[in-house]
């Protein structure tokens, strides 16, 4: 079953990956010749669109790898780089069309809806289909990124058209580049998250564990006297390891194999998917700082 769901999402991002890419070149050609901002910022979020869906697939071929004597760990983490680059990109774009919008507010320029709104529902269209084939994978970090992009494009699509009738009917061209910065703003939301999500794997921050709950837990276990050194950190998007010393009473190495099983079992219902653990005996002594 999982191995299909993974063949369906490659098949929907190379699917999405097509999509996009016609709707930049047709957002491109229509946004010059209809000399709408929104729509050529639009392009520019569908083709960052799809670079991060490319690169969301690469990853996700490249993870499929297995862990050798170079990389022991696998190489889960090329989804969090791509995460990461997504979003970067995203902030980057939002950046520019900020600026862009405060150009086309200083100088307002005429706006020829008959090709903007036609070329704006069919950008629509295209990335409702992207959502729509990417909505049920949208999970890890990796494809969630990627699902983003698509979502804000397809809400920026929505503003488009909008504003293109505002255009069209009440002739208020000051429209199209506050939707540029509505578009822009949203983007840059969307992006921090992930940026900051990927940024804390990366950096091996500490997943969301009460270490002082879990540190009660292995100390309760019988013949437990201490548990410290605590490291715990995310290789991939859903595969925390944790590593801790425990110190032990003195007892037979089948006796400690059993505490070991027990603290495993523990941890597993934190949400921790590898553990290490290194035993120890008569080696705290009070007020030990290691050990404390």
């Amino acid at each position: 079953m999982e191995e299909h769901s993974g063949h369906g999402l490659k098949r929907n991002l190379v699917v999405s990956i097509l999509l996009n890419f016609t709707i930049t070149v047709a957002e491109v050609i229509g946004g010059v010749l209809s000399g709408s901002l929104a729509l050529l910022g639009d392009s520019l979020h569908n083709f960052s669109d799809a670079m991060g869906l490319l690169a969301s697939y690469i990853a996700l071929r490249i993870g499929e790898r297995r862990a050798n004597e170079k990389y022991t760990f696998g190489y889960k983490r090329a989804e969090i780089l791509v995460a990461f680059v997504n979003s970067a990109v995203l902030i980057g774009v939002s950046l520019f069309l900020f600026g862009e919008a405060y150009e086309r507010f200083e100088n307002p320029q005429p706006i020829d809806t008959g090709i903007m709104l036609p070329v704006a529902l069919i950008g629509l269209v295209a990335n409702l289909l992207s959502v729509l084939l990417l909505h049920s994978h949208a999970r890890g970090l990796n494809v969630r990124s990627a699902y983003l992009h698509l979502l804000s494009d397809t809400l920026s699509s929505v503003a488009v058209v909008v504003g293109g009738l505002l255009i069209l009917f009440y002739g208020v061209n000051w429209v199209d580049p506050l939707i540029t910065v509505l578009i822009a703003l949203y983007i840059l939301r969307e992006a921090y998250e992930i940026l900051r999500e990927s940024v804390e794997v990366l950096m091996e921050a500490s997943p969301d564990l009460d270490l002082s709950l879990i540190k009660s837990e292995i100390e309760s276990i019988p013949g437990v006297r201490n548990a410290h050194h605590f490291h715990a950190w995310r290789v991939g998007e859903n595969e925390v390891h944790f590593e801790c010393h425990v110190e032990v009473d003195d007892m037979p190495l089948s006796r400690a194999q059993g505490v070991i099983d027990e603290v495993e079992s523990r941890l597993r219902k934190h949400g921790i998917t590898h553990v290490t653990v290194q035993l120890e005996t008569d080696r705290c002594r009070e007020k030990d700082v290691v050990c404390n």
